[in-house]
């Protein structure tokens, strides 16, 4: 069983948005905290993909169906609607093509869930203003955050790309609050990081 003293409060939210029994795919799923968690409340069939081959190995020591590979350019091999839910935690912003990604993880599911560091918080702007860098990650260079956005710049993508909205929430100290259709402008302003639950128009 999950340690539930180590929860993350962004899977526990992830964790309620996909149905009892869903087909789901895990993209950049670590060592599969978050996979193990929905297998177990959730009785869902959970795949991953997962970049690191260390992290696919802890995965796979746990019982869990990983395989390793990499978004930007493995995404292909799924089929249409392999899947009733696909996620993407925390991950999107180290792609190097996230609008491939976004397309292809809509064409493999109807509902996409995606999380991220929000730079559009009002003390990362005031950072930026104050220091004339980019806060948030260690250098500019660094290939942790290859595109630092905000979570508007993020909404406005999914739109261009056919993603409906269906919900957003903030998450602040490890905190995840409460999701809601609408909002955006107070969310790219107060959120550390955001959930997007999105959906194949």
């Amino acid at each position: 069983m999950a340690d539930v003293g180590k929860l993350r409060a962004d899977h526990e939210a992830i964790a309620a948005i996909v149905p009892q029994g869903a087909r789901v795919l895990d993209v950049g799923c670590g060592n599969g905290d978050l996979l193990q968690l929905l297998r177990e409340r959730k009785q869902v069939d959970a795949r991953g993909l997962e970049l690191s081959s260390e992290l696919a190995g802890l995965a796979l020591a746990r019982g869990l169906s990983v395989i390793q590979g990499d978004a930007d350019s493995d995404l292909e091999v799924f089929p249409d609607d392999g899947f009733d839910v696909s996620i993407l935690s925390k991950a999107i912003q180290q792609m190097r093509r996230p609008d491939f990604v976004l397309e292809e993880l809509s064409r493999i599911a109807p509902d996409v869930v995606v999380s991220f560091r929000n730079y559009g918080l009002w003390s990362r702007r005031l950072s930026l203003l104050q220091s004339g860098r980019m806060p948030g990650h260690r250098v500019w260079h660094d290939e942790a955050a290859l595109h630092p956005s905000t979570a508007r710049d993020m909404i406005e993508l999914c739109r261009e790309l056919g993603l409906e909205t269906v919900a957003m929430a903030p998450v602040n100290a490890g905190k995840v609050g409460t999701f809601r259709e609408n909002g955006l402008s107070r969310l790219n302003w107060a959120a550390d990081e955001v959930i997007l639950h999105l959906r194949r128009a």
